[in-house]
């Protein structure tokens, strides 16, 4: 089998990244490698080719999901002279929503890798400057006027793990419904059903 052409090797490296990603927000930074490489069809040798480390690669996806702009990033908050009350209403119903409480892999690493983030403190120390900055800039989307975000935020982190937690019970719907509420003022299931719009 011959080599790899560097551009190949880089387009492997960036599938692996994107990849990992969205298995570690789905089923946590416990997944192996060999599962990983399974996954995106390349050898288990093929990996130290690339990483230094799987620490090296948790770093690297962690950090790729928050350059994500799919990862539950709606249009309409970053732009100058929009609607922020509208769009930060759609971010939190988008947000609160079960299409989001199922599909972890392709949501927040905000709440996707929290878990592990506290679980792991060498992992934690590396890469905790981009979660924290990842975790700023989420919640500065949300601010309204005297209000940082940080706790709305806090508001919708912990109850999409709870639901998620509790995901084919009835109370998972409800912590969904309650937050948005809570966060909204709109007692209403509208965002239930709507896919996210990213």
């Amino acid at each position: 089998m011959g080599r790899v052409s560097k551009a190949q090797a880089q387009e492997n490296r960036q599938h692996v990244v994107a990849t990992a990603s969205r298995m570690f927000r789905e089923k946590g930074t416990a997944v192996s490698i060999a599962d990983l490489m399974k996954a995106v069809g390349l050898t288990h040798g093929a990996f130290y080719k690339q990483f230094a480390s799987k620490e090296d690669l948790v770093d690297k996806a962690i950090a790729h999901a928050f350059e994500d702009p799919s990862a539950h990033s709606p249009v309409g908050l970053e732009e100058p002279g929009g609607d922020h009350e509208a769009a930060r209403r759609t971010l939190i119903e988008q947000y609160l929503s079960v299409w989001h409480r199922d599909h972890a892999g392709d949501g927040c690493p905000v709440s996707g890798f929290a878990a592990d983030l506290g679980r792991e403190p060498d992992q934690a120390a590396r890469s905790q400057p981009v979660y924290i900055n990842g975790v700023r800039n989420r919640a500065a989307r949300l601010a309204t006027g005297d209000d940082d975000g940080m706790a709305q935020l806090c508001t919708m982190v912990g109850a999409l793990v709870l639901a998620r937690a509790t995901r084919g019970n009835p109370i998972s719907d409800e912590l969904l419904q309650a937050a948005r509420t809570a966060l909204t003022g709109i007692d209403s299931g509208r965002g239930e059903s709507q896919r996210h719009a990213d």
